[in-house]
């Protein structure tokens, strides 16, 4: 079933189905059979499958029946106006909490933006309840996109609707599924300065070839490349990851003892995920008035046989 306004491609299909709790998703899919489910709460990509069908993101097997507020613990939360716990409003702000809705004529793009791929573009302003807790009107749009090769693009577009100016943070916090996060490295952030959440955001430089996994991890990393890889040994496949617009590369994994400690998140799941985030965080994003920002996300996965310089890190 069809939605031409929202779609992008009438090679790839776009349907509306509701997920285990009665939400609305979009589901699209590619022909060489590759696949990813956008959830309307949220705006939230939650499942992402390659041509075989095999799942690329981590979604907790401990999830409980969602309340309109509760965000799902995995795939891709949207963080927005914030990234972290500060303030009044909710951890990673309220988008990931919201109820979007799909904008029958979506902004345009330009043709490489969306040429061979299904796409549906989505919508979130602020409620009057919303605008209590955080007094600037804005205008979110993402687009999702699912490519003829399986690549996954989220495109969200912030504009500015306020008579003054408008501060946020922003993640695109996304948790891709590993064999094992001890056989995981991420290559890309060589040199690259980061702060440490687990030691007072203390500044660091990244000294390995690579980012290893031996404990919990949760790192802000600053002025990162466009493009960052992360390999999975046990799998034989690469997650690579270009950005725009994202300045931070947020690297998190919980481990052990903090796996226990959260009621979402089973015991020994830590070991199946890592989050590898798109991020502007450190230096909030700053719109005068009517300005709009853009960040650009896409994931794609390539066998672990390429080498590092194909991916111009």
């Amino acid at each position: 079933m069809g939605h031409p306004a929202a779609i992008c491609d009438v090679k790839s299909t776009f349907e509306m189905t509701k997920d285990r709790n009665g939400i609305d998703q979009v589901v699209l899919r590619n022909p060489q059979g590759a696949s990813a489910k956008v959830s309307l709460q949220g705006g939230q990509v939650t499942s992402w499958r390659n041509e075989k069908g095999e799942e690329l993101l981590f979604t907790s097997s401990k999830q409980a029946i969602l309340k309109p507020s509760k965000a799902i613990h995995g795939g891709i939360p949207i963080c927005f106006p914030q990234f972290g716990n500060c303030g009044s409003l909710d951890q990673h702000g309220f988008a990931k909490n919201k109820l979007w809705t799909i904008e029958e004529n979506g902004p345009h793009l330009q043709p490489n933006d969306f040429n061979g791929k299904g796409c549906v573009d989505l919508l979130l302003k602020p409620s009057e309840e919303d605008l209590k807790c955080w007094p600037y009107s804005f205008e979110f749009r993402l687009r999702v996109l699912l490519g003829v090769d399986g690549d996954l693009i989220l495109i969200s577009r912030v504009r500015n609707v306020n008579s003054k100016p408008l501060t946020f943070s922003f993640a695109y916090h996304t948790y891709l599924l590993v064999s094992d996060i001890s056989e995981v490295r991420i290559e890309g952030l060589e040199t690259v300065d980061y702060l440490d959440n687990l030691r007072q955001r203390e500044r660091f430089t990244e000294q390995g070839d690579a980012v290893t996994f031996e404990s919990e991890v949760d790192r802000v990393y600053l002025h990162c490349p466009n493009v960052i890889a992360v390999l999975d040994h046990e799998k034989k496949r690469t997650y690579v990851i270009r950005k725009e617009g994202l300045p931070d590369v947020v690297v998190w994994n919980p481990w052990e003892r903090k796996s226990k400690s959260m009621a979402d998140l089973a015991d020994e799941e830590y070991k199946q995920m890592v989050c590898v985030d798109g991020a502007a965080i450190v230096k909030p994003i700053t719109l005068k008035p009517g300005e709009e920002w853009t960040g650009r996300l896409q994931l794609l996965v390539v066998p672990s046989t390429f080498c590092s310089e194909q991916f111009d890190l």
